[in-house]
């Protein structure tokens, strides 16, 4: 595992506020010169701790004004099943996260679409009918409170 000194955590802060940050306006923050700087974004790109950078778009701008969290049971939880059901996963455009999880729901999905009866034929037609699903619960989102992306970065004096 790459050992991060605080400047690391610095690095990791800003840039995942703002993936867009020039190199220069993050020396200037961690208080180093820029090409330093830049050594240690790549090596924290390399030793997988920035794993990419993406621009958030407003999903409601762009027509998807429905979300929808599905719970997903599996009549399998063999290793080939659940594999096979995470593979059906990557290919639904409407699926935008899939988290397997311990306990009674097998798998919980965050679902986006442009309105009720988009989701509903997703729904029917392609995660009901999959193979090896048992049952799925859905929850409509209402509305969003927090929705922020990564983790915590904590710096050693917090």
């Amino acid at each position: 595992m790459h050992k991060l000194d605080d400047i690391d955590l610095q690095i990791l802060k800003l840039l995942q506020e703002d993936g867009r940050m020039s190199n220069v306006e993050i020396s200037t923050q961690v208080g180093l010169s820029a090409p330093p700087c830049l050594r240690r974004i790549r090596a924290l790109e390399d030793a997988g701790l920035i794993r990419g950078y993406h621009g958030i778009v407003d999903g409601k701008a762009l027509g998807f004004d429905v979300q929808v969290f599905a719970m997903v049971g599996l009549h399998s939880q063999a290793e080939a099943d659940l594999q096979a059901f995470e593979a059906k996963c990557l290919k639904w455009d409407y699926v935008r996260e899939c988290h397997m999880l311990n306990g009674e729901i097998d798998f919980v999905l965050k679902c986006v679409a442009p309105d009720l009866s988009s989701f509903q034929s997703f729904l029917t037609e392609k995660l009901t009918s999959a193979d090896n699903v048992a049952s799925v619960k859905t929850s409509l989102v209402i509305r969003c409170a927090k929705d922020v992306p990564g983790v915590p970065i904590l710096m050693s004096k917090e």
